[in-house]
């Protein structure tokens, strides 16, 4: 079984976005780039899939600027076979980017796409709802909890009261949730290995997506600075606080 997975390029994790003097979005110069976290979980439960013997090659597919090769590569270097990257200037919405993914399902024909279940720039949590209904292939979001046997798929979601399991036929679209695994780091020898690994060059117009905006970002700003608190002497007083000056009760 195949089992595509795709990668997004962001800000690194452990650094805090700066916004452009003039509010127009995100200061994107001299900073560093990573894979996004969660896709992260996605290519390391690909790769566990890989080595149980369930999947037999793992494709990654990266949709952004020619840098995002090196996004793939770091999936490569864990210890995925090849990847494919559709190059797009500029911001991709998550409607665009899951026609992209169809188009790359439909060439490659994969039993499984795994996903992170949003990207850490925008949060948008779309693109994979958006490409199953697509495909036209079931779903399992937040994933915490993958089996695969008999060609179905058992996922154990996160919801807001526990825990769900789905039960899907495959092919079918997961999105991961951040306790579905620990990503591991790639080894010396497979970052080597991985600079030989082949990418595919591609563009929006090879698949016939139109990549152009729908939504205009008008202002960009930083959260407020949190306020520093105070210390009360007794529970009256933090009552009375709560009470009249907090308003909350």
């Amino acid at each position: 079984m195949k089992v595509l997975v795709p990668v997004k390029r962001v800000i690194d994790a452990n650094l805090k976005p700066r916004v452009k003097a003039d509010g127009s979005g995100i200061d994107l110069t001299n900073t560093k780039m990573s894979m996004n976290p969660f896709d992260e979980i996605a290519v390391e439960e690909a790769l566990r899939l890989k080595e149980a013997g369930t999947a037999s090659e793992i494709v990654l597919v990266s949709i952004g600027p020619a840098q995002a090769q090196e996004t793939i590569r770091t999936g490569l270097a864990m210890g995925a076979d090849r990847g494919i990257l559709v190059q797009a200037d500029g911001p991709v919405e998550p409607l665009a980017v899951a026609k992209i993914l169809k188009a790359v399902a439909e060439q490659e024909a994969p039993g499984l796409v795994v996903l992170g279940k949003q990207a850490i720039d925008d949060d948008c949590n779309q693109t994979g709802q958006m490409l199953a209904a697509l495909l036209g292939w079931p779903q399992g979001t937040f994933a915490s909890k993958i089996e695969i046997a008999g060609g179905r798929i058992k996922v154990t979601r996160e919801v807001d009261g526990g825990l769900q399991v789905v039960d899907l036929a495959m092919p079918a679209v997961v999105t991961t949730d951040l306790r579905l695994n620990q990503p591991r780091y790639a080894s010396l020898p497979n970052i080597m290995k991985a600079k030989k690994k082949p990418i595919d060059m591609k563009t929006a117009a090879d698949f016939g997506v139109d990549t152009r905006p729908r939504l205009e970002v008008i202002e960009t700003k930083e959260p407020p600075k949190r306020q520093a608190g105070v210390k009360v002497a007794s529970v009256a007083d933090l009552v009375d606080k709560l009470k009249n000056e907090a308003g909350v009760l």
